[in-house]
């Protein structure tokens, strides 16, 4: 009885997922155009694109991955790129693991960890409580269908769209990504100046001499690191106990 009076929460989650990720579909579908553009030039069929868009969740490294194959590199220059590219997404993972119940097993966490991307991770990290592992599947499913679709309409169509066009479809992505954190730092002005903070070193990182060169991903987890380390240190959070009836679930 206990299994059963779970499933339709565990639907109420994925159903949620699915709503909340339809802005981020629209504004992956947009960059995972430009992106497919990219992978036809590289010599791939949309077949091939397509796929890769599904195993591989990270822009830039997907990028990087379709400038080693136009340039005939190796596998191993491949993997290393792609894995110090998407360095970030580790410490995105640990930081969604503290928030799933201890009752979720091994297999859901690896499929957790497998969808993270900087959205999804933003997205994930506003729900109040516990994650529920199936909030993140909902939104998984519905963002990375479109991204895999943009990359693989994106080959067919090739260069119909002029570049301008694609790149003001990329703005999206931005525009979506401030509508997630912006209601959380106006609610706790903790949370807004860290926000603040961020995007101001952000920007001076992209600027400096000898950091600027770095690459994007490389900059991103040093700001992490930093950044969120301060705030932990400076504003910790005291853990509250879950009641035993709730099982650290929220209402959604």
């Amino acid at each position: 009885m206990k299994t059963e009076s779970k499933i339709p929460e565990a639907r109420k989650w994925f159903l949620k997922g699915l709503r909340d990720g339809i802005p981020i579909a629209a504004g992956y579908f947009a960059v995972s155009f430009a992106l497919g553009i990219t992978a036809r030039n590289a010599g791939l069929t949309w077949y091939q694109a397509t796929i890769a868009s599904l195993l591989c969740n990270a822009s830039a490294g997907e990028y990087a991955g379709f400038e080693v194959i136009a340039s005939h590199g190796s596998y191993i220059t491949m993997a290393l790129i792609t894995a110090i590219i998407s360095a970030r997404y580790m410490l995105m993972s640990v930081t969604l693991s503290q928030k799933l119940s201890p009752e979720v097993n091994t297999p859901q966490r690896l499929f957790v960890g497998f969808w993270v991307t900087d959205e999804i991770f933003g997205a994930s990290s506003t729900v109040p409580g516990k994650l529920n592992p199936h909030y993140n599947y909902g939104l998984a499913i519905c963002s990375l269908s479109f991204w895999a679709l943009g990359t693989c309409l994106g080959v067919v169509l090739g260069n119909i769209l002029p570049a301008n066009v694609v790149t003001a479809l990329g703005v999206l992505l931005y525009g979506m990504f401030l509508a997630i954190i912006m209601p959380e730092g106006r609610k706790n002005k903790k949370v807004g100046v860290i926000i603040i903070i961020s995007m101001a070193v952000s920007f001076a990182f992209s600027r400096l001499p000898y950091i600027s060169d770095l690459s994007e991903g490389t900059r991103i987890i040093i700001i992490t690191l930093l950044i969120a380390g301060a705030a932990a240190f400076i504003f910790p959070v005291e853990e509250k106990p879950e009641s035993a009836d709730s099982g650290g679930e929220d209402e959604i």
